[in-house]
């Protein structure tokens, strides 16, 4: 099936923008003709694409659509920057799947080497961003799954992790030894209904059937901001907490009990080419900043 450019370039400024007014003046066209081009794409595949919501959304159909023009784009400039043509000067989007940590600790420093693309990040727990991916919304991740069909893999190194809380929590919860006993009664700080990383590290503890209360914080710098303010435990990246734990603002709870968690980059095949710079500014800065074998 063939899509008319102009209809597809609606669609993607639609949803990126969240309004057909916004879209219009983004396309430097008038809100009537986004509607007549939405309306026209939406006829042609025979079914909704946008919900007319405030802020406007994509259905399934519409957001795979939306990706496919993105994805056009991309090799579009690749095409232009490999064959040494002069481009019109755009830039092209890319919507890549990252944890949390991965963006407040070493992603945006590979961001600013890569100047011609603009990023549209989705946020995903490590062990689920190869779900995006596998169902088309992204046109690469980082993720902790090895391999994804029709994907290139590159490891990048570990992001490391450090158990850690303030001192006061320390001496009220595990003065006596982090223990089976002391893991199931301390809270600790949960990310999300996904994280488990304090799961994971409980159980290597040797406390697998330890059930502590938790608190949850959906935030990088909330967990951090908790551990020290002493509401909880945490596992919090090693490059995010380093000042802390020199200060003493807060302590590892089990000494040098770390935990590393290996981190892989997975391309699109079919995009891989145009996402070369991507991929390069990705490798050198995971390099630089991540645990290596």
């Amino acid at each position: 099936m063939h899509f008319d450019p102009h209809h597809l370039a609606a669609l993607s400024a639609v949803l990126r923008h969240g309004s057909f007014d916004a879209a219009a003046n983004a396309l430097h066209v008038t809100p009537s003709a986004i509607s007549q081009r939405i309306k026209a794409l939406e006829e042609r595949v025979g079914t909704t694409l946008v919900n007319r919501t405030s802020p406007c959304t994509a259905t399934p159909h519409g957001l795979r659509i939306a990706k496919h023009a993105e994805d056009i784009g991309l090799l579009e400039n690749a095409l232009t920057r490999d064959l040494q043509l002069d481009g019109d000067g755009s830039q092209r989007h890319q919507r890549i799947a990252i944890n949390a940590d991965s963006l407040a600790t070493w992603f945006v420093p590979a961001m600013a080497q890569v100047p011609d693309i603009l990023f549209d990040l989705e946020i995903d727990d490590q062990d689920y961003s190869a779900d995006w991916l596998k169902r088309g919304a992204v046109s690469a991740a980082i993720t902790t799954v090895p391999n994804i069909p029709g994907c290139d893999a590159y490891a990048l190194g570990a992001l490391r992790y450090v158990a850690t809380a303030s001192p006061d929590f320390h001496q009220r919860w595990f003065s006596s030894g982090v223990t089976p006993a002391t893991l199931a009664k301390a809270p600790n700080l949960v990310f999300d209904a996904k994280d488990g990383l304090q799961r994971d590290w409980i159980t290597a503890q040797g406390a697998p059937r330890a059930a502590p209360p938790c608190h949850y914080l959906p935030s990088t710098q909330a967990f951090v901001d908790a551990a020290i303010a002493g509401i909880g435990w945490g596992m919090n990246p090693e490059l995010l907490v380093k000042t802390a734990l020199q200060t003493g603002t807060l302590v590892p709870i089990n000494g040098d009990a770390t935990w590393d968690v290996p981190l892989v980059w997975q391309v699109s095949r079919v995009l891989a080419p145009a996402l070369t710079p991507v991929t390069q500014a990705v490798l050198q800065t995971a390099q630089t900043v991540l645990v290596q074998p």
